[in-house]
């Protein structure tokens, strides 16, 4: 479905980020993410559609910055178009910089197990491909322990019906994507995905877990 939608807005998104795909750009945007100070922490996660995952996480107090992007794969500077082929073994994630000291590694676990569903295999919805698999890349051991404990809670409280299928595995390297998908939500909220499939998802998050909402979102 995400493809349906976007191949309806593609030929105006590229006209307007006409070097989108350039060699220069990931890296320039690499250096950005990493320019912030000690008191943060990164958390990468990958839930299905990143413009989903981005949107939910930019709206938590607590996470100076979401990036848009993929990991987990074999190819270098993958374009999205290569990542939706399934063949670079990427998936679509994002990558959460936060303050741990307003926002726990576990508050960020609980609204991505609860704001996806962990039980589908490379699919959420109708978005179905290896790109879209649940997947957290820990980036230290605490991390590691923390998500296993967390998906280990999940399946003894049998929270789901199905098991959690939810990748673990240790965070290589990270490729921002393509300018145009970034803060997506915000600039194309009348976009027929945004409108259909993400609108009801937000909706839904926003009401469930205001009080950990930004002060200016409550």
């Amino acid at each position: 479905m995400k493809k349906v939608f976007f191949i309806i807005t593609a030929l105006i998104i590229f006209a307007a980020f006409p070097s989108c795909a350039s060699d220069e750009e990931p890296l320039a945007r690499a250096k950005e993410i990493m320019n912030y100070s000690s008191k943060t922490d990164t958390a990468t996660f990958g839930a299905g559609c990143f413009w989903c995952v981005e949107a939910v996480f930019q709206r938590l107090d607590g996470v100076v910055k979401v990036v848009s992007g993929y990991s987990g794969g074999e190819t270098k500077n993958p374009t999205y178009e290569q990542v939706c082929t399934g063949k670079t073994g990427h998936a679509e994630v994002c990558q959460i910089i936060y303050n741990p000291a307003k926002i726990s590694f576990t508050d960020l676990l609980e609204v991505f197990f609860t704001t996806h569903d962990p039980t589908t295999l490379n699919r959420q919805g109708a978005d179905v491909g290896t790109q879209y698999r649940s997947a957290v890349f820990y980036h230290d051991g605490r991390q590691k322990e923390l998500e296993e404990a967390y998906k280990a809670e999940l399946e003894n409280k049998k929270i789901f019906s199905s098991p959690v299928v939810t990748e673990i595995t240790p965070f290589s390297v990270f490729y921002p994507a393509e300018k145009y998908h970034q803060d997506y939500f915000d600039n194309n909220q009348f976009q027929p995905y945004c409108s259909f499939v993400l609108r009801p998802k937000l909706d839904k998050f926003t009401k469930e877990f205001k009080a950990k909402l930004k002060p200016e979102l409550k």
